[in-house]
Order: structure tokens, then sequence, then C-alpha cells
């Protein structure tokens, strides 16, 4: 049995929707900057005169509405959130589906490790973030293109796009990491998510609160921000070395903790 053709096919309808709801995501709020572009210079004053709070909490203040590029940066971090999502819940389902649905003891039946059967479904589910990643880029290139009238942004995009495939691998193995430790594999979704909603919450709290800049190693919503990679064009080295750490770290804490625990057959 090939387990990782077999994940593939169980993840694909899923694979599917996100990938509609992320075109429908970028095509649909890049349609509302039509809208909005005629007022050009207003908007940005509009903006500006809110209080920076809520400009933090919807995203605003940091680029020129104006501007194509500008807009999607705005629109850039519900992107991340959704794949983080995605990717955090896939992780986590890959891993534990079987004990969930009861199915464990036919798969432990099969001539594989467990390592083995841990590197296929990594496998199967990092090509669905890899799928999701570039259709998103495809959609947003398009998109982004269309609407500034010819001026190039790919390569922003494309930044962007890496940037977001790293949070997509982070969410991604802590998904996993937390399905193969903890005992109880229908709640380690919920987890997951509380983990990934507090992170991101910090990360908001930190662009309010300059003070407590500190901890923004403690969220990666705080390593690849639209601002920051619009303004410098580049992922900062050293969010993408403790990305590539914490991605490590994950991914051999999901190895050990499947290869020892007790499965629910």
């Amino acid at each position: 049995m090939n387990v990782f053709l077999r994940e593939m096919r169980a993840t694909r309808k899923s694979l599917i929707i996100w990938s509609i709801s992320m075109i429908v995501m970028v095509a649909g709020g890049m349609n509302k900057y039509e809208a909005i572009s005629a007022s050009g210079q207003s908007m940005n004053e509009l903006v500006s005169q809110m209080p920076k709070s809520l400009q933090t909490i919807m995203g605003m203040g940091a680029f020129d509405l104006s501007k194509a590029i500008g807009y999607y940066g705005l629109l850039f971090l519900y992107l991340v959130l959704m794949a983080g999502i995605h990717a955090l819940t896939l992780g986590a389902t890959i891993i534990v589906k079987e004990e969930r649905d009861k199915t464990a003891e036919f798969l432990l039946a099969k001539p594989i490790s467990r390592s083995g059967i841990v590197t296929a479904k990594l496998m199967a589910a990092c090509v669905n973030l890899v799928v999701l990643n570039g259709i998103t880029m495809l959609t947003s290139i398009q998109m982004v293109s269309y609407y500034s009238k010819g001026a190039t942004q790919t390569h922003d995009i494309i930044v962007l796009m890496i940037g977001m495939f790293f949070l997509q691998l982070i969410f991604g193995a802590l998904g996993a990491g937390i399905a193969a430790i903890y005992k109880h594999p229908k709640t380690a979704v919920s987890i997951g998510t509380f983990i990934l909603l507090a992170m991101l919450i910090l990360s908001l709290m930190i662009d309010i609160n300059s003070k407590i800049e500190v901890l923004k190693y403690l969220t990666p919503f705080q390593y690849y921000t639209a601002k920051q990679i619009v303004a410098s064009r580049e992922l900062d080295s050293v969010f993408v070395t403790l990305s590539v750490v914490e991605i490590v770290l994950l991914l051999l804490a999901t190895y050990v903790s499947f290869n020892k625990r007790d499965m629910n057959v």
C-alpha cells in the first residue's frame, strides 16, 4: 500500500475546496480595490485618521491603498491566516485520522515502519501546501498585475508567497507535532487552533504596542509581514533561520512521539 498516494487521494477534496476559497479571497479582495481606487489619496487620509489600534486590527495604516500592491498587502494577513489554519488542520488530521476513525490497526499491520508512515503522510501534506501556495501565488500575480495597469509586481508577490510558505510549513509541523504528542486525537486540531489564534493576537498586540516588540520571535505572524517584505523586497534572514529551526524541531518531535505512542485502535 502506498501511504503517500492514499493520503493524496484522501486530501484531494479538501485541497480543492481550500484552493477555490483562496482564489475567491484574492479575487474578491482585489475587486474591492477597484471600488476604492478612484478615491486614491483620500482613502489613505481616511485611514490615517483612524486610531492606531483599529488600523492594526484591520491591517491598515502601513500601506498605500492607492496602489494595487499596497491593497494586496492589506489582504495578505487574511491569506496568511487562512493558509495557516489549513496547514495546521492538515498537519494534525493527517497524522491521527486513523486513530480518530479507529482504523489504525489496519495501517500498522502493513509492512511499513512508523517512521515510514509519518514520512509518507508529511510528504503528502507538503504537496498539499505547495499546491495551495502555488494557486494563491498565480491568482495574486494575475489580479495585482491587472489592477496595477501594466506595472509589474511579480517579484514582491513571489517573495510574499515564499514567506507564506514558511508559515504554512511552521503551522503544518505544529499541527503534526501536537497530534503526535497529544493522546487524544480528536482534540489535537482544537489545541492547535487555539495556539494559532493566540499567536495572531500576540502579533496584533506587538503592532499596537512597540514596547513588547521583543516578543515578535514568539509568533510566526511577525516573521513575514507584508509591510516588511514590500518595503525591503526580501525576507529577513534571521526569521528564515528561526523558521527552519522551528520546523526541524517540530518534525523531530512528531517522529519521536509517533514512534513511542500507544495507538488507539
